[in-house]
């Protein structure tokens, strides 16, 4: 028997007509607590959908503990203009977002927005990104504007720039937060509207059942109306057993982090940005190295190299902690977004910006996980392009 999804009530209803009042059922379940599954399982939850959430603990490859932290839309989806329109509508959602859960849970994820740069040390590079960033301004109707800024602009901006820097680009669109804090905030929602959370729980089958899913792990049989896989690269397997495809592969990225330093840097760069705490985060490397995340001193020794061309007070900065994390990655790096043919109600969700589109997946993407339409601006990132 098929039950329609038509709200809260009743979704709710479904589960005590399906189930009776078994605690392990639920109107959700998503599999994964990163950034993407928790921002999924808060905005349907903030909705009155009851979710649980099946995570594999620490044993699995935390890309949301290792993440920069940028809420970035400069020059993404230059080849996919969408994309570059699905990252604009979750960043004009950020402050919001950010407002909101810091006022539930008084944890503030210190989103910022005063606009980022991206820095260049080569005139023709420079004219090379502007041409991209023109064609993507132009593909988006105009929404996506920024400003060219030579050396004597950016140094109003940043005035301790290093020399070899020959100007940067600006964009208001791009801003950054704290991802530990981010998450540590969803979290707390997460408990605020009593989500149950299954930790140290690897899924080893996934079944339809009656109309929904049952989701079989350590903790026995959850049984869901629906089911969101947002597992990270864990989606690889997972997928299968809703008859869906996830193509994804492990790209590590490496990040240094000096002691507390004086304010250096007023806006997030793509590889430099100062936290509110002080510290200097270096990062951006992409390194195909298999799951080993784990670090290697040549990428570190670029990193901070590079860092410190942009800006030579770092130069003396002691790097106090450094880490490898593993980036979920498709095979042209934009995101899957599916719900499954073969097992209607089953969704998979793999991205690389679990911070940038946190806004969206909580606001914008639980409205179609429930039942609405699809957003048109993530209308064609299925699996299927893979497959052609």
């Amino acid at each position: 028997m098929e039950f329609p999804l038509r709200g809260p009530a009743s979704l709710l209803n479904v589960a005590t007509m399906r189930y009776g009042c078994d605690m392990h059922n639920y109107d959700f379940a998503i599999v994964g607590a990163g950034l993407v599954g928790s921002a999924i399982a808060y905005g349907l939850s903030s909705k009155g959908y009851s979710v649980a959430i099946i995570d594999e603990g620490d044993v699995a490859f935390r890309a949301s503990r290792g993440n920069f932290g940028l809420v970035w839309v400069q020059g993404k989806g230059f080849d996919k203009p969408r994309y570059s329109e699905w990252s604009m509508r979750s960043a004009e959602l950020w402050y919001g977002f950010s407002e909101e859960l810091s006022n539930l849970t008084g944890i503030s994820p210190h989103y910022q927005s005063p606009g980022g740069v991206h820095l260049y040390y080569d005139k023709k590079e420079m004219d090379s990104g502007r041409k991209k960033l023109d064609y993507i301004n132009k593909e988006t109707g105009g929404k996506f504007d920024y400003k060219t800024l030579d050396r004597d602009s950016l140094k109003e901006l940043i005035p301790e720039v290093g020399k070899s820097v020959v100007g940067a680009t600006w964009s208001h669109w791009d801003g950054h937060a704290n991802p530990l804090l981010l998450l540590k905030s969803l979290h707390a929602g997460l408990n605020h509207y009593k989500v149950k959370i299954f930790t140290g729980d690897k899924v080893h089958a996934i079944k339809q059942d009656n109309g929904g899913f049952s989701v079989d792990g350590k903790s026995g049989k959850i049984s869901a109306g629906r089911v969101v896989l947002a597992a990270g690269l864990a989606n690889k397997d997972l997928a299968k057993f809703v008859g869906l495809k996830a193509p994804v592969s492990p790209n590590r990225g490496e990040i240094l982090v000096t002691e507390k330093m004086r304010p250096l840097l007023n806006l997030p760069t793509t590889f430099l940005r100062q936290t509110n705490e002080g510290t200097v985060l270096m990062g951006d490397s992409h390194e195909d190295v298999g799951f080993d995340d784990g670090t290697d001193s040549s990428i570190m020794s670029n990193i901070a190299s590079r860092a410190v061309r942009a800006l030579p007070a770092l130069e003396d900065a002691r790097v106090v902690r450094a880490w490898g994390a593993l980036r979920v990655m498709t095979p042209d790096g934009y995101p899957i977004y599916q719900e499954s043919e073969m097992c209607p109600g089953a969704f998979v969700v793999c991205c690389h910006s679990g911070v940038t589109l946190a806004a969206a997946h909580s606001k914008l993407l639980t409205e179609w996980i429930s039942g609405s339409d699809k957003p048109r601006e993530i209308d064609d990132f299925i699996s299927e392009r893979f497959y052609v």
